[in-house]
């Protein structure tokens, strides 16, 4: 009975620990302000608190309590054993059984987009993008997708460089209505590609954020434009939010919100 007893009282120092970490991330910085949102007595909070500056898990300065060097770590540790492709897999395999047409998974790479995984679509009809490939990150759905938070003047050099690229497969859309169109992107956080990459395939492809929550990837489902005309690619847009940010949380992102 005592050691159960032991556990369940292990268990919850635990619990409260992880909340004290949580409240000095989100910026609490004294006992009384992380007393407050942990709802944690005084003396309970002071003895956490320095439980986890002896670890390393916290530091203080003067009356100031900052997370520590340990957590820094391991974070770093935690960033490089899970890569964008395998925290993002089971997402995709979920979407693409879900919608049949063909997912990508892309990261930056230069001015272009690498495609980083496919999962082909269910409707024999095969698209020419492939996993190591490259493409103009302006004219296709998920490079839009990573362009939403650049300035514009990079989307203009961006649009420019693409225009002239051999690798450009479709049927551009002049610049002034580009330009429109990401800026509806931007507003609505999807982007649409309508056969600028490849004639008669359309997309909708939305971002993926790390911690930092800058944009690091994008995912996009893809079809021949008799599978996906304007109104479904209006109607995938909330699933395409959805599951960006299920991959973000995953690579350690937090909906501000």
């Amino acid at each position: 009975m005592k050691a159960g007893t032991d556990i369940s009282s292990g268990v919850q120092t635990l619990e409260r620990g992880l909340r004290v970490i949580e409240a000095v991330a989100e910026g609490a910085t004294d006992l009384g302000a992380i007393g407050q949102r942990t709802g944690l007595t005084r003396s309970t909070t002071q003895r956490l608190t320095a439980a986890l500056v002896r670890e390393g898990f916290l530091r203080h300065d003067a009356d100031s309590y900052r997370l520590g060097p340990r957590l820094i770590q391991l974070g770093f540790q935690a960033r490089e054993q899970i890569s964008l492709v395998s925290a993002a897999r089971e997402v995709l395999e979920r979407l693409a059984a879900e919608v049949r047409d063909t997912v990508h998974l892309v990261q930056p790479e230069g001015d272009e987009v690498l495609y980083l995984d496919k999962i082909s679509g269910q409707r024999g009809y095969e698209l020419r993008s492939r996993v190591g490939a490259r493409m103009p990150m302006a004219l296709t759905g998920v490079g839009k997708a990573l362009l939403l938070d650049m300035e514009e003047s990079e989307w203009r050099r961006l649009f420019d460089l693409a225009r002239s690229s051999p690798t450009a497969g479709g049927a551009p859309l002049p610049w002034e209505a580009w330009h429109a169109a990401m800026r509806t992107a931007r507003q609505a956080g999807v982007a649409f590609d309508l056969a600028e990459n490849e004639l008669a395939v359309h997309c909708v492809a939305a971002p993926i954020r790390d911690a930092s929550g800058g944009i690091v990837g994008a995912l996009s489902v893809a079809a021949a434009e008799p599978w996906m005309d304007r109104e479904r690619m209006t109607a995938l847009a909330p699933r395409l939010r959805r599951a960006a940010a299920d991959i973000s949380y995953r690579i350690g992102w937090k909906d501000p919100a």
